[in-house]
């Protein structure tokens, strides 16, 4: 396929993240993940933890969202909502880093923004709630919720986001070129297997 960006979407647990890192060791490509976020902060203003916690929940509908606009003001989140701003800063410089650079590219809607390029591999990353729940807690500790609870919370809202924004179905195998189970599968030959596709 020779895939020149691998963007990276992947269920809350299942360790996306880790094979995206991995991924882009194993190319010798960039890697974007709070990076990315940090550029995204640089060119909307916001601060990084408030994107890194809100980028990819679902749309506030409330009148907040508008709360630091003004109106006819130019420059001023031209006249969107927080979340429709952030959305297209976040569409700016993924569309920039992919002109820029070979990269891999965890979340933020990536696959939907760059769909139209032919030099890109989407990704979606999944397994069992049984191995995402034993994940987050040995990575992030326990919490009030149930770690089921904290993954069901987590993935309705980046798919209320997605939904929101690209008008399809986050995680539908049909929005991905591969689709790949880390829990039955490994974090580690996942990222070989998609390693083995993005050279051809």
């Amino acid at each position: 396929m020779n895939a020149r960006i691998i963007t990276i979407s992947r269920e809350f647990g299942s360790g996306g993240r880790s094979v995206a890192k991995l991924l882009a060791q194993k190319l010798g490509v960039a890697y974007y993940d709070k990076e990315l976020v940090k550029q995204i902060a640089l060119e909307s203003g916001f601060d990084a933890q408030y994107i890194e916690e809100h980028g990819e929940q679902a749309p506030a509908a409330s009148a907040l969202a508008y709360a630091f606009n003004v109106p006819g003001t130019p420059g001023i989140m031209r006249g969107m909502s927080a979340t429709d701003f952030l959305w297209c800063i976040q569409r700016e410089v993924v569309q920039k880093i992919a002109e820029k650079e070979p990269c891999v590219i965890v979340g933020r809607s990536a696959d939907y923004i760059l769909r139209e390029r032919k030099d890109c591999l989407h990704v979606f990353i999944h397994a069992d709630m049984a191995f995402r729940a034993e994940r987050i807690v040995r990575l992030y500790g326990q919490s009030e919720k149930s770690p089921e609870q904290r993954l069901r919370d987590k993935d309705k809202k980046r798919a209320v986001n997605y939904k929101h924004f690209t008008g399809q179905t986050w995680g539908m195998s049909q929005n991905y070129h591969l689709s790949l189970d880390s829990g039955a599968i490994g974090i580690e030959r996942c990222a070989d297997l998609i390693a083995e596709l993005a050279k051809g």
